[in-house]
């Protein structure tokens, strides 16, 4: 978080600027600022820091201020976007910037994102909380034009407002005509074009509709089997490793591997989705472990480090777009103190994203969890201690919990079915851990109709819209 000092009520802000705030503020002149013909009017501390910096007296700061629309409550933590870096609010919900030269962007997560054509100084902007509750499609799905309508009219009925879309599949392919080189190279088109995508997402934009990009970053059988040298290594066969599904991997040591995921990104944030969320953004977990080699060592101090830096290059590539930025985690990441043995722990990944999306289907948590030995038994219990539990080790950062919800039968336990009782009790449990909406997954896209509420009358608010 980039700090500002805090402006004293009548007073003026002396020479003696911390030696933080006046570097994140000369990265946001050097990069985000405008030379305007005349001097705007400045509050009296403005002048000081500008004879600190030797600023020329044309150069126009702008401050401001982010609440909440219905509480008023500063929003400590909301990401300006003024250009190609991104600044943060202090605790007071304050930022200085430079007036941009097109338009200003602020968003946190759990609110509508604002753009600002113009304004003047001081800028009060209030963000509108908004909870998302979405439904997955797959490659296969979101291409099918029957399972597809079955979503939207969930969209249309009940109380779901996003969904999520596979952009880049469990397989490496993607759904629509890219124009990303290496993946027409690599094949990741895949058998599935679909000709109306740009249609099917303008219409979507229209209802108001959520839309997330979800991207499978290391699993990606297309491109380990094109880029071989960029592939998880079968020390056996000098081959791509593959899982347990016989699909290939990339090493997620590999930085070009990163550089095709944010590629990938970058295209459906020009497609107008709101959020890309990074899957498989992780280590492998099955298969013959032992036989898989990596560009590096593979441990805890190798593992760490290099999603976190993944995660960080795509953040600051992703910024200047707008969209927010998630990743799926596992469900156990919120009670393991360690990685997890594939590179995922809360605390270093939070600071990248703007949502953690943990995947806490009770049939994950195949070895239970403290004080619950049959997690099917208890869907409410689970996930309202694994959102409460990531709630807590992530307060350091200005990130939001929104989990997956199991909406499929169990596979792990007594193979019960998840229906209305089950589903209601998790969607429940996420509101009551006080997470930002949550997402069903069923891998057939076949969801539970009537544990979703109607659609709220035009003006209502639901009461769990927090």
């Amino acid at each position: 978080m980039e700090d500002v000092p805090e402006r004293p009520a009548g007073g003026r802000r002396g020479a003696a600027v911390g030696s933080l705030a006046l570097l994140a503020l000369i990265l946001t002149l050097l990069t985000g600022a405008a030379v305007l013909p005349k001097r705007a009017p400045a509050s009296p501390w403005l002048d000081d820091l500008r004879s600190v910096l030797q600023l020329p007296p044309t150069l126009e700061l702008i401050e401001g201020q982010v609440v909440d629309a219905d509480t008023r409550s500063p929003i400590a933590g909301a990401s300006i976007h003024s250009g190609p870096r991104e600044i943060r609010t202090d605790a007071e919900g304050r930022f200085t910037v430079a007036k941009p030269t097109l338009s200003l962007l602020v968003k946190a997560p759990g609110y509508e994102r604002q753009t600002l054509p113009a304004w003047t100084s001081p800028l009060a902007v209030s963000l509108r909380p908004r909870a998302i509750k979405a439904a997955y499609l797959t490659y296969y799905g979101v291409g099918d034009r029957g399972i597809r309508s079955r979503v939207f009219e969930l969209l249309d009925t009940t109380e779901l407002n996003g969904v999520v879309i596979d952009v880049k599949g469990d397989r490496g392919w993607m759904p629509y005509r890219t124009r990303v080189p290496l993946a027409l190279e690599a094949g990741a088109q895949g058998p599935l074009i679909m000709r109306d995508f740009d249609q099917m997402m303008a219409d979507l934009k229209a209802k108001g509709v959520y839309t997330i990009a979800r991207i499978v970053v290391f699993k990606d059988d297309v491109l380990a089997r094109h880029r071989p040298d960029w592939a998880v290594i079968d020390t056996r066969t000098g081959k791509p490793w593959v899982d347990n599904e016989g699909l290939a991997w990339v090493d997620p040591f590999r930085e070009e591997v990163w550089e095709y995921a944010i590629a990938v990104a970058r295209e459906a944030a020009e497609k107008g989705f709101d959020e890309i969320q990074f899957d498989y953004v992780r280590f492998p977990t099955d298969g013959k472990l032992g036989l898989a080699r990596y560009a590096r060592p593979n441990t805890r101090e190798t593992r760490l480090p290099a999603i976190a830096a993944f995660l960080a290059r795509a953040r600051k590539a992703l910024v200047p777009t707008g969209v927010f930025l998630a990743a799926d985690l596992f469900g156990y990441t919120a009670f393991n103190e360690n990685d997890t043995d594939i590179g995922q722990r809360i605390e270093e990944l939070a600071p990248y994203l703007d949502y953690i999306s943990p995947m806490v289907y009770p049939s994950g948590y195949h070895l239970g969890i403290p004080g619950y030995t049959n997690p099917v038994a208890h869907p409410y219990e689970i996930v309202f201690q694994s959102v409460k539990l990531i709630r807590k080790r992530t307060a350091f950062a200005p990130v939001r919990v929104r989990p997956w919800i199991q909406d499929f039968r169990d596979y792990a336990f007594d193979r019960r079915p998840f229906g209305v009782t089950e589903v209601n009790a998790q969607t429940r449990a996420a509101t009551d851990a006080g997470a930002a909406g949550w997402m069903l997954w069923n891998p057939r896209n076949s969801y539970t109709s009537a544990a979703l509420r109607p659609k709220a009358t035009p003006g209502a608010r639901p009461a769990d819209s927090r």
